[in-house]
């Protein structure tokens, strides 16, 4: 038999070994909800596709002052939940080797009621599944949506590349060693509302910097965070 052949039934045959994640094993049991977007079934660590909430720690802000909508989110996953016994298909695996799957109870998709409900939003990097969801929520001003708040990716990016200083109590502080960009007495840091209705801030020298129209002026990215803005993402 030719070697090209061989090769080609060996691969044939690996592909038929490995299992895929739409014929991958049903998960069902009670959930222990861990945060806003990821919960234990029968002793299996999931994370909900297509759909990304605040991290457990994460703030929101009602005028300045802090509320705690990440623990906010978990609590609504958890009252959505219940006793109910989930049932979970897989859908991929992320980068920490945990099953990402969409989870229902008596029909009712618990991804797409979290969203819905304003808890999470759509993780559109993955999907627009619940991208109409989301909408609905932001257009009622429903969950996180009637406050400001950095998208909890971009929160994420932050607490990794520029860790915050902490209060005595372990909740981040948003003011303090933060680098400081004025000049002349003027906050140079703008804030910018898109048409998309983010709410973005661009640092002096960002690509986009001097064509931006400011509607808000900062002096530290803390501020702007605080204010419900994230950081401009230069490609």
């Amino acid at each position: 038999m030719p070697r090209s052949h061989l090769r080609f039934i060996l691969a044939a045959l690996a592909t038929l070994g490995t299992p895929s994640f739409a014929a991958a094993q049903v998960i069902q049991g009670p959930a222990e909800v861990i945060d806003g977007d990821s919960l234990r079934v029968a002793g299996t660590e999931l994370r909900l596709f297509g759909v990304d909430a605040p991290q457990f720690t994460q703030p929101c802000y009602n005028n300045g002052s802090e509320v705690a909508c990440g623990a906010m989110a978990k609590d609504v996953l958890a009252g959505l939940i219940g006793n109910s016994v989930l049932t979970c298909q897989p859908r991929d695996t992320d980068t920490y080797g945990r099953i990402v799957a969409t989870c229902q109870t008596s029909g009712v998709d618990i991804g797409g009621a979290l969203v819905e409900a304003g808890w999470a939003t759509a993780f559109r990097r993955y999907g627009n599944d619940y991208v109409s969801a989301e909408m609905r929520a932001r257009a009622a001003r429903a969950g996180i949506w009637q406050w400001d708040f950095q998208m909890p990716e971009d929160y994420r990016v932050s607490q990794q590349t520029d860790p915050q200083p902490r209060t005595a109590q372990g909740s981040p502080r948003l003011a303090g060693r933060a680098r400081r960009y004025e000049g002349n007495g003027q906050c140079l840091i703008k804030g910018n509302h898109s048409r998309r209705g983010d709410w973005i801030y661009h640092l002096p020298g960002m690509p986009y910097y001097d064509a931006t129209r400011a509607e808000a002026y900062f002096c530290t990215e803390a501020e702007a965070q605080a204010a419900g803005y994230r950081r401009a993402i230069v490609r």
